[in-house]
């Protein structure tokens, strides 16, 4: 706290000393990102753009590593007194910032103290539930939300013969017949091995990641994704990568750059994997929806968001919110909406924005960037299809993905891995309720 008022008694005494020039009186805001190569890009225009609007605030983006290092930078930040004025938080971070009492200020808050006019009904309301609280109040403002589509080099599929697969069994019958048509190393592969194989699995075959809602109902979820559905696909991922039909990627997204190079001819990940692949791809490509399993009763149901929210810490003094409320007001805009859609394969965050894309044919030349938001407007939302919300989520999932590579490796059966993981990761969620709930 000494470090904050120090920090605003030297920019009152700054702002004095430059009274003789106000036009140099600019309060600056600090954003923490994880945005790489095309996405980072966009980031940077956001606030360039912004800052030409405007003289008042300069908006300055840093990257801080991928998620969890942006993450966990942020909150080393705030208890040493510097936290930036807004974060870019990976949607499964938003059980513990929920969590963070005092770290966070509430952006329904800061827009209503800051006299922005702010209508959270305006955004699509299958991202927008996920950042708010039971009473409809946004925690944070949904940035870049994605979800996971299966990204296919259409070039290869055609050389091999292959037609572009919907179900699991298809999508495992593919990857054989590419590997024998000489993608030795790879037929299938994806990043983000937690979120593409057991939460998003779960949510679009509507069986429970965890009780509770996956969580949002309460933190005294308990997790439940050692259920037949996970442990058979498991299985099976296990047996092809015996052979590399399918082989593992990594636990995050550093495996992309294997289907852009034509490695992986097709690939599961984020539909925000659009600017690479554009930028990168020397060939034909599409996104189609998750593959699923026809046996599994109502499959498929809806993919859940992933991607990230905007979250503003506290602690900031009321000029400084009232420049993060325009820049969120700005971010909003249809027009800018549109841009980042378009841009970055990011989902639209507002009904408006969605629309006016449709409206002028966007999707008619490049019907892949509305996969994403097929799949989460696919049914009306279940219980285990809501989203989740599980605290210390990157712990979690570096746990889960710990056991799958167990697995894969040939150390545990997918049983056992998965049992295990369930264990482990129950007694985390444990910890975190005794901190979260006062």
């Amino acid at each position: 706290m000494a470090l904050r008022h120090f920090g605003a008694a030297a920019a009152v005494a700054l702002t004095v000393g430059l009274s003789a020039s106000p036009a140099l009186a600019v309060t600056e805001i600090q954003w923490w990102h994880a945005m790489t190569g095309a996405n980072n890009d966009v980031i940077v225009k956001l606030a360039t753009d912004f800052n030409a609007a405007q003289s008042d605030y300069k908006v300055i983006p840093t990257y801080k590593g991928n998620y969890p290092d942006t993450m966990n930078a942020g909150i080393a930040a705030f208890r040493a007194g510097n936290a930036p004025h807004i974060m870019q938080v990976f949607e499964v971070g938003t059980a513990t910032m929920m969590a963070a009492t005092g770290a966070v200020k509430p952006v329904y808050k800061l827009m209503a103290d800051a006299g922005e006019k702010f209508d959270p009904k305006i955004y699509l309301p299958a991202i927008t539930g996920y950042y708010s609280t039971s009473k409809g109040e946004m925690l944070s403002f949904p940035f870049n939300s994605s979800s996971t589509v299966m990204w296919v080099n259409l070039d290869e599929l055609k050389k091999a013969n292959v037609e572009i697969p919907k179900t699991w069994p298809e999508t495992f019958e593919a990857a054989k017949k590419l590997k024998a048509a000489g993608h030795d190393t790879c037929g299938f592969s994806g990043s983000w091995v937690t979120w593409v194989n057991l939460e998003q699995l779960s949510a679009w075959h509507n069986v429970p990641l965890a009780s509770k809602a996956n969580g949002l109902d309460g933190f005294d979820t308990v997790l439940e994704f050692n259920g037949p559905l996970q442990v058979k696909h498991l299985e099976t991922l296990v047996e092809l990568q015996k052979t590399k039909t399918y082989d593992y990627a990594g636990r995050t997204n550093t495996g992309e750059g294997r289907f852009t190079s034509g490695e992986c001819p097709i690939y599961l990940t984020s539909s925000a994997f659009f600017g690479n692949v554009k930028a990168q791809a020397k060939f034909n490509f599409t996104a189609v929806p998750m593959p699923y399993y026809p046996d599994a009763k109502g499959a498929p149901q809806n993919s859940i968001i992933g991607g990230a929210s905007l979250w503003v810490m506290g602690g900031k003094s009321a000029e400084e919110y009232k420049g993060v409320a325009k820049f969120l007001t700005f971010l909003s805009d249809t027009d800018r909406q549109v841009y980042i859609h378009k841009a970055s394969g990011y989902l639209p965050i507002t009904k408006a924005a969605y629309a006016k894309a449709k409206e002028e044919g966007f999707y008619k030349d490049q019907p892949y960037l509305e996969t994403p938001l097929l799949e989460l407007t696919n049914k009306e939302p279940t219980e285990n299809s809501r989203g989740l919300r599980l605290g210390n989520m990157v712990q979690l999932r570096d746990v889960w993905s710990e056991e799958i590579e167990q697995a894969l490796a040939g150390k545990k059966t997918a049983k056992q891995a998965l049992d295990a993981a369930v264990e482990r990761g129950n007694t985390m969620l444990r910890q975190f309720e005794k901190t979260a709930v006062k």
